[in-house]
């Protein structure tokens, strides 16, 4: 089962996307992929250790402050008690998964319309 990452906050500070986590980060390497979880509408960044994935949830009410860094270029960062991960590959991936969603019904229609809206 992969583990989950919960994002409890988006701050941007130092020209950069904090988003910080609910829990230790450490050992955790990006896995450079977005998906798309249409039934909670959300995006998931795929981290990886040595064990597992881990998906870190990035849910509709975070999208605004993903759709501003992506905008500005600014690297997006998980965070956790001062230690941070640059999410790598983070801004061509959302482009991509963003350009895949808009006008294809196969995730949903609410989906489609959240994601239109905000992006």
């Amino acid at each position: 089962m992969q583990k989950r990452i919960t994002i409890l906050k988006a701050n941007n500070k130092e020209s950069k996307l904090l988003l910080e986590s609910n829990e230790p980060i450490n050992g955790l390497v990006p896995g450079e992929q977005i998906l798309v979880d249409s039934d909670h509408y959300s995006f998931i960044y795929l981290m990886e250790n040595q064990e597992d994935y881990t998906y870190v949830v990035l849910p509709e009410v975070f999208w605004p402050s993903l759709k501003a860094a992506n905008e500005q270029e600014f690297p997006v960062c998980l965070s956790f008690e001062g230690e941070q991960i640059e999410l790598t590959n983070f801004h061509d991936e959302l482009e991509y998964v963003i350009s895949n969603i808009k006008g294809n019904s196969n995730y949903g229609n609410e989906m489609v319309t959240k994601v239109e809206e905000i992006f």
